[in-house]
């Protein structure tokens, strides 16, 4: 082999190793939280299908088939984030219902809505989602509010507070 082949014969074994391990960067949720000036609502959740199918179906509906392809599947999941991401105003549960639903391959988009009493009120969070299934989570929440946004990450089941600023 002449010498000038080895290092790029490296360099790709690199490469197609880097590759496996980006293959699965962990269990992780993001959840976008906008609230607008008249305290309207809207989080949307990002998740991947090969987290939720089939371990999580089977544990929060296991008399359904373990495929988001199934309604009372789906449903189960709907029901499971609803209970586990929760957003307070004070120390009232502010009421989100789910708006939309979007199956698009390996990813899952779910959408809720939901209204402020006071668009100014500080906010907490509680995002549990799969905390309870995957010990080493690291959920990240961004809401958007006021022109500015605050990011918070989760570990675990807990409450956050939103971080206010000049704008919110």
């Amino acid at each position: 082999m002449k010498p000038f082949h080895f290092p790029l014969l490296l360099g790709l074994l690199a490469c197609l190793a880097s590759a496996s391990a980006l293959a699965h960067r962990g269990h992780d949720t993001l959840s976008v939280v906008r609230i607008d000036a008249k305290g309207q609502v809207l989080v949307t959740h990002h998740l991947t299908a090969h987290d939720i199918e089939p371990g999580v179906l089977r544990q929060i509906a296991p008399q359904a088939q373990p495929s988001l392809d199934d309604p009372q599947a789906l449903a189960a999941l709907t029901g499971y984030v609803g209970e586990h991401f929760l957003l307070a105003e004070g120390d009232q549960t502010v009421a989100l219902t789910l708006d939309k639903t979007t199956l698009a391959g390996d990813d899952i988009e779910l959408r809720y809505r939901g209204q402020l009493k006071d668009p100014g009120a500080a906010l907490q969070v509680r995002d549990a989602l799969l905390a309870d299934v995957f010990p080493e989570i690291d959920n990240q929440v961004n809401v958007h509010r006021g022109g500015s946004t605050r990011t918070l990450r989760f570990t675990e089941a807990s409450w956050q507070p939103v971080p206010q600023g000049k704008d919110g």
